[in-house]
């Protein structure tokens, strides 16, 4: 039995803005519109594995990939307020190379065991640490979850030990956090580059909205580190050591980031003498939103979030080549088959893993970004909301693509968590798969050694660490041996990808 009523959002729920530029001031207001909202009265379960065929799986328009599980919103959050879903992200376990999939919600963050991916196991949730908020993101270094929330006055950030999920008896069970960092009140997101364990707090109650530095090398103890303000308000950003083709920046701490009208480039080695580099402008900016490095970190990928309302174009993600940090050009732009409103993307190898809201999930071939022109093309998607891709804020949110089995976690605000898989059509080049490749040892310490059969030859080769990243790559091998050294790798879990179309899981002690 289902009973509709028409309602008009308010104003506190404040999803999203729309951006007025007047005399050089950022003028921000809430969006108001009107939705249907159905009450409907049946139990939600877990929905299992349902292949992409002539263009469905089950409700949901896709191509090339497959649905393997989807758990709804009912499920992972708890009942405080109308809850929906935010952000998401994964933790792979280096000790038993379980996968788990980390999804936060309007009231809470969820933890999900995805290790079957066909059968995933909801482990439990935190809740939040004061109220509801649309925004909660999180990240993950050393096995422990960081998780932020925004216009929640003092809710600070909330660390979790995701070791704890290896013995949970009888789930799913509510969570308490194992340390609250609160030298911050509300966050808008969390930022980490892992190789330096430094967490990047943007968009809180501190420095002006812009980035708040914290030592997290120590999970349980954060640091205060200071921060920075100088260029306003920080939406998102990406933080990394720089190992990129700009040989004067290379070792350096570089923060991308998305400051609501443009790009910037900082330079955060010394915490206490922040430079920037240089910053971004483009035609029709809406609202920075957020962006990632290609592999190589020579291009930096990007989208904003109102130029699809603001001038009624085409879903668009903007390329820049950042071969000189100091005067970035852009490269190209890449319009979308709808006008669907783009969100989170990341990268991963040749490929643009991207939630675009009412679109859905957009995988986009980016192996010919260095073009000015056709230098993205889409190669598969799975429509989360498959009611229309239209210009509104429902969807899907963000994508985790790092698993090294391949599996692929989209958070949706309307339908909870998805799990995906590429199907098989997407195969380029010669076929691995686990049955035919091996590798060893593993655990590993200073070596291990890949072996394909006779018929198929090792072509490529990255290694990623947990956060994605991708730390060591070798192209054009063409062996059926390849040695891979490790010795320049801390302990822990890592994603070895060959030839673009297989990942294996490799411990190193």
């Amino acid at each position: 039995m289902a009973a509709c009523l028409l309602l008009e959002e308010i104003t506190s729920k404040n999803r999203k803005f729309v951006q007025l530029v007047n005399h050089q001031q950022l003028i921000m207001i809430r969006k108001m519109p009107f939705f249907l909202l159905c009450f409907i009265s049946f139990t939600f379960n877990i929905h299992s594995q349902t292949d992409c065929v002539n263009g469905f799986a089950g409700i949901y328009p896709c191509n090339n990939i497959d649905l393997l599980s989807h758990i709804p919103v009912s499920t992972l959050a708890n009942n405080l307020g109308n809850p929906e879903s935010s952000d998401s992200w994964g933790w792979t376990d280096p000790l038993t190379g379980n996968e788990y999939a980390i999804v936060a919600m309007t009231n809470s963050t969820a933890f999900v065991d995805i290790t079957d991916p066909i059968n995933p196991t909801f482990l439990g949730r935190i809740d939040t640490e004061t109220s509801t908020s649309f925004w909660r993101d999180v990240k993950v270094y050393n096995n422990h979850a960081f998780i932020v929330a925004d216009n929640l006055g003092s809710h600070g950030m909330q660390v979790f030990d995701l070791t704890r999920l290896r013995n949970v008896s009888n789930p799913p069970v509510t969570f308490n956090e194992d340390t609250l960092y609160s030298s911050v009140g509300s966050c808008h997101n969390i930022v980490i580059n892992e190789s330096e364990g430094y967490a990047y707090l943007v968009g809180c109650n501190t420095f002006s909205g812009g980035v708040h530095f914290v030592d997290i090398s120590n999970p349980t103890n954060p640091t205060d580190a200071g921060g920075y303000s100088a260029e306003g308000y920080t939406h998102d950003a990406q933080v990394i050591t720089y190992n990129g083709p700009d040989t004067e920046h290379v070792g350096k701490e570089i923060l991308i980031g998305c400051n609501e009208n443009k790009v910037v480039i900082l330079d955060v080695t010394d915490k206490n003498n922040v430079v920037k580099i240089s910053d971004i402008i483009y035609p029709q900016i809406g609202y920075t939103h957020q962006g990632w490095f290609t592999d190589d970190q020579r291009y930096f990928i990007f989208g904003d979030e109102t130029d699809e309302i603001n001038f009624g174009i085409n879903t668009r993600t903007l390329v820049f080549d950042f071969a000189d940090l100091d005067n970035p050009v852009e490269s190209s732009t890449y319009f979308g088959p709808s006008v669907a409103i783009d969100h989170n993307g990341y990268v991963l190898g040749n490929e643009f893993y991207l939630a675009s809201y009412r679109a859905g999930f957009r995988l986009l071939d980016i192996s010919n970004i260095q073009t000015p022109s056709n230098s993205i093309s889409e190669i598969g998607f799975f429509d989360t909301y498959p009611d229309n891709d239209n210009t509104a804020f429902n969807g899907a949110w963000s994508i985790y693509p790092y698993f090294a089995s391949g599996n692929i976690v989209v958070s949706d605000i309307d339908r909870g968590l998805f799990v995906l898989k590429k199907n098989q059509t997407l195969s380029t080049g010669d076929v691995l798969t686990d049955s035919n490749i091996s590798m060893s040892p593993n655990p590993a310490h200073s070596f291990t050694t890949l072996e394909s059969p006779e018929n198929i030859s090792i072509k490529a080769v990255s290694v990623y660490n947990n956060l994605g990243q991708m730390v060591f790559s070798e192209s054009n091998i063409e062996t059926n041996s390849y040695r891979l050294s490790t010795a320049m790798l801390n302990s822990g879990l890592y994603i070895i990808k060959i030839n673009d179309s297989l990942s294996k899981k490799l411990i190193i002690h």
